[in-house]
């Protein structure tokens, strides 16, 4: 059987086996544990600990061994250094070199909460407005610590975020091994993670990026979501897993600026779980609670950032309280009695999430995260395509779908294909129980040869059933975001491959099962999955830590030298997102506009610049060269392209530009100044 949905009455001897990671225990008729079953659990669990230790580490050298194999990064120059950080992490990078660099601490942060150089003729708050504590902290921290002489400030920051890989891997393991009861599960979890690194982690050439700072906290957030699922936990165990939520949550929230979203499909799937009466409704209570109270937390530490007060997840987390209250019997009466309270309640949500928000945002005049909605909207073919903001994003490769060969690949290591199977079994599994549970035929009391063949659902295993599903459709939609799934993929299918309660609902469909041949099966699979990955994919990955590559982009060097010998320090450029932030941080020069696009201000330059230079730059009055059609509402612009008529010396542009600076890939211009 697929083990409860509610917490039933059992005897202690069930109690005592539950709270452990592990399942086989020897049990006496009395209920209570053999000193050798209780041996060989702790056995287990400082096996299986120390293995997980192990393989985090191991993912941390592994990872640090391939940046540094590419880039050849401990031999290139600083500014090589510098510049190997590219787009938006080298503007995140720029504050923990800017903390490192001043004279003081206290300097350094006023320098972050009054910044007039990333944002020309502006001063802005930059703690308020970009989440860079993670810089801050580390930059404070290596400035105390006696470690300066020993490691230079670029190397603290690395190791740092490779060391939380270590962290990252470790929390899935654990998460696997809670779902299935044996770390064998973490141990596949982990070796899929490495192995399927591709689509699982971009931390080796992206290493200041927010999300690499995010994800592995929320892992375990997950993994202590997982534990506080299981029943039979005691008071104590409880409130000490709700403080790691709690604190998992408040630095996963601290680290990334998308941190309300990605919380708000946990509290969407948290939602359906208790609509469906499969996990316990106060302990959802208390998760909703701790999402608003971690982003309430990181908000005042934002110094107030109106987005995060305007955000969907606070709004929503209200509004399902608000309406649970009105609606106290909720998960009382029959089928269609429940159904019909059930619809009552999800919309009863939906128009006070609305309303909720649509307040706050009017009493704070807030329009800073207008353009996710409006992305949103375009993407999915429901609002204008003309948007410049929309556009901006869609041109991006990251936020397109999902590559097709994503799929080939997680299929090559035979994780796609175990995802799969597992997602089927446990979604049949999942809809049989929410059905029982919304006709009320739960609440009869079974007898144990019933209960033999009832299909039932472990609150965790449910959670993670949703939470697969709905990182699923994110990651379908937007590729930057496919790495919250791939990551929970290899849990969700280590879990399946490894859970006792999977091949028993197999085996019982096939008339097959058995006690014995359960126990086999689930640990036989899993080892000859493990023993085909190590055999196919070992010398690939041997042949990719052998292979050394070293950094080349001397145009990017030449520029960027260029600007420090021959510029003063007040000089203010415009150009690219993506060069410009790199000019930040090699060069310390004021910026018009950077990659950090949070903003409704910020955007509103960007635009301009776009329309000022050239019309043709704006996105909503461009004409597709080459093959295809275009769309009927666009015209050809009335002038030429800029960057190329520029490079003529035309009088009409050397009366206001001149060319001070040029190679074989940038060109740097001087606005002339008309009196």
């Amino acid at each position: 059987t697929m083990t409860t949905v509610r917490q039933r009455r059992v005897g202690k001897g069930t109690e005592a086996a539950e709270d452990q990671p592990s399942e086989e225990t020897s049990v006496k008729p009395d209920g209570k544990i053999l000193p050798g079953g209780k041996l060989w659990n702790i056995l287990s669990i400082t096996v299986g600990g120390i293995v997980a230790i192990s393989l985090g580490l191991l993912t941390s050298v592994y990872v640090a061994t391939l940046h540094e194999n590419d880039l050849w990064f401990s031999n290139i120059k600083e500014v090589e250094r510098e510049i190997s950080f590219r787009t938006e992490c080298g503007l995140y990078y720029s504050y923990y070199k800017q903390m490192i660099q001043a004279a003081s601490i206290q300097q350094g942060l006023h320098g972050l909460v009054y910044d007039n150089k990333t944002e020309s003729v502006r001063t802005i708050n930059i703690l308020e407005r970009m989440n860079v504590y993670q810089e801050v902290f580390l930059s404070i921290l290596y400035r105390i610590l006696p470690i300066q002489q020993y490691l230079e400030p670029v190397y603290f920051y690395i190791y740092t975020l490779f060391g939380l890989q270590a962290v990252y891997v470790i929390a899935l393991y654990v998460t696997s091994w809670l779902l299935s009861g044996t770390w064998l599960s973490g141990l596949l979890a982990a070796c899929w993670y490495i192995t399927n690194r591709v689509d699982t982690t971009r931390v080796e050439f992206t290493i200041p990026l927010r999300e690499n700072w995010a994800l592995p906290f929320f892992a375990v957030q997950i993994a202590a979501i997982t534990y506080l699922l299981r029943a039979h936990l005691q008071p104590a165990q409880e409130r000490l897993t709700l403080m790691v939520v709690f604190i998992a949550t408040f630095l996963f929230s601290l680290t990334w600026q998308f941190n309300q979203f990605m919380m708000l499909i946990q509290a969407l799937a948290l939602f359906i779980l208790d609509s469906l009466d499969m996990i316990p409704t106060a302990k959802v209570t208390w998760l909703y609670i701790i999402q608003i109270s971690g982003l309430l937390l990181v908000c005042v530490l934002q110094f107030f950032n109106s987005m995060i007060l305007g955000s969907l997840l606070i709004s929503f987390n209200v509004s399902v309280l608000i309406a649970r209250t009105i609606q106290k019997n909720l998960k009382k009466g029959g089928l269609l009695n429940r159904l019909g309270k059930l619809i009552l309640h999800v919309v009863l949500v939906l128009c006070l999430t609305l309303l909720i928000n649509k307040f706050i945002k009017k009493i704070l005049n807030l329009e800073s995260d207008e353009h996710i909605f409006k992305f949103l909207k375009a993407k999915f073919g429901f609002g204008a395509t003309r948007d410049f903001d929309a556009n901006l994003y869609l041109c991006e490769e990251a936020f397109g779908l999902l590559p097709l060969n994503t799929f080939s690949r997680l299929s090559s290591t035979l994780l796609f294909y175990v995802y799969g199977f597992v997602l089927f079994l446990l979604t049949v599994a999942a809809v049989i129980v929410a059905f029982r549970n919304l006709s009320g035929s739960n609440q009869v009391h079974l007898k144990d040869k019933m209960e033999e063949y009832t299909v039932t659902l472990k609150p965790e295993a449910a959670y993670s059933l949703v939470h697969t599903v709905l990182f699923g459709c994110l990651a379908l939609s937007t590729m930057r975001m496919k790495y919250l799934w791939t990551s929970h993929m290899c849990v969700f299918a280590s879990f399946g491959l490894c859970s006792a309660e999977v091949w028993k609902l197999i085996l019982k469909c096939l008339h097959l099962y058995t006690s014995q041949r359960t126990q086999v099966i689930k640990y036989s699979i899993p080892i000859i999955t493990l023993l085909y990955i190590s055999f196919k994919f070992w010398p690939g990955i041997m042949d990719e830590l052998s292979e050394l590559r070293e950094f080349y982009d001397p145009d990017t060097v030449e520029l960027m030298n260029w600007i420090k010998s021959n510029t003063p320090n007040t000089a203010v450029f415009a150009g690219s997102m993506q060069l410009l932030a790199g000019v930040k941080l090699c060069t310390g020069r004021t910026l018009t506009n950077h990659p950090h696009y949070e903003d409704k201000n910020l955007r509103e330059r960007t635009k301009q610049l776009a329309e000022e230079i050239s019309p043709i730059c704006s996105i909503s009055l461009q004409i597709m060269d080459g093959l295809g059609d275009n769309e009927p509402d666009l015209k050809p612009s009335l002038y030429p392209r800029f960057c190329e008529e520029i490079k003529k010396n035309l009088p009409s542009y050397t009366m206001h530009f001149t060319r001070v600076f040029q190679n074989k890939t940038f060109h740097v211009y001087k606005l002339a100044k008309h009196k």
